[in-house]
């Protein structure tokens, strides 16, 4: 008989809660304007605390404060909520003597630590999608061409509206996420699911922007973005019903031409999925944006 292999043992901490939001916004809101269009989807609060379930995630105060969790792919990390290449290297192999790495790391950070005792590698699956958001105004030349044709069919077929999505849309889009979850075979509490019921409940808290989109007055698609930085927007959640093909190309473009400041899109990363790779591929991305997982050197 096979031997169960035992559950990764991660630091004791505390389980990630809304109460640790000021300190971890207090350490990432910083990074995220510094980074610019290079900013990692990663580093929000509200999408720890979203995913909390999904990775494990739990709070490390201290002098060195870190977020620690598990990878898609089971790794044991730390997010650190300090610049990492300030740390000694003594507090680094202090921090990953209960974790397997620190991640996600973005690349001036990787940059910073090259000539310090560390290894440095990255995984596909883990990178960023960053588009320019005027590939989504326009869906303009050949790479996009059918894009731009099916969301003109979309308006061809029918009278596309769209509201704010308050308290009173929630009901709606929680049946689009029904209809979107049958819709791609899954299960009840597959795919992203409880995350994002969750993030329909916390809009308001977590500023993030919502908008439910209607097809002859009913409800076809909503979408959940959430700003990064003055130069990014990143796309949280986006979820559609088949039954009307160019909703998510309309979704896209309605988000880009309300925020005409906005540069850049990223729409997350593909979890090694060849759908996603495949979805996010066509819409011809300007970078992939790597997540270093950075290991002390033996």
């Amino acid at each position: 008989m096979a031997a169960v292999a035992a559950a990764p043992v991660l630091p004791e901490g505390e389980p990630l809660a809304p109460g640790h939001a000021a300190a971890i916004e207090a350490a990432l809101a910083p990074r995220r304007a510094q980074l610019g269009r290079a900013c990692l989807s990663d580093y929000a609060f509200s999408n720890l605390y979203l995913f909390r379930a999904a990775h494990a995630y739990r709070y490390l105060p201290g002098p060195w404060p870190c977020v620690a969790g598990l990878t898609y792919d089971g790794t044991r990390h730390l997010l650190p909520l300090f610049d990492l290449a300030a740390a000694p290297d003594e507090v680094l192999r202090g921090l990953l003597a209960q974790a397997d790495c620190f991640f996600p790391v973005d690349a001036a950070t990787a940059r910073a630590l090259q000539a310090r005792p560390v290894e440095i590698e990255a995984c596909e699956a883990d990178a960023d999608y960053l588009y320019p958001a005027d590939n989504f105004r326009h869906y303009r030349g050949e790479l996009l061409r059918k894009k731009r044709q099916l969301m003109q069919q979309l308006l061809r077929r029918h009278e596309v509206t769209s509201e704010p999505l308050a308290a009173t849309g929630r009901a709606a889009a929680q049946a689009l996420l029904r209809t979107w979850m049958q819709d791609k075979g899954k299960a009840q509490g597959e795919a992203d699911e409880a995350p994002c019921l969750e993030a329909l409940e916390l809009l308001d808290r977590f500023g993030l922007e919502g908008r439910l989109y209607f097809a002859d007055g009913a409800p076809a698609g909503f979408l959940i973005a959430q700003r990064l930085n003055d130069e990014v927007a990143v796309m949280r959640f986006a979820k559609g019903s088949d039954a009307y093909k160019g909703i998510y190309q309309y979704m896209f473009h309605d988000h880009a031409m309300r925020h005409p400041e906005l540069a850049w899109l990223n729409f997350e990363q593909d979890l090694g999925l060849p759908n996603f790779r495949q979805t996010k591929r066509s819409y011809a991305p300007a970078a992939l944006l790597t997540k270093y997982r950075v290991r002390c050197r033996a």
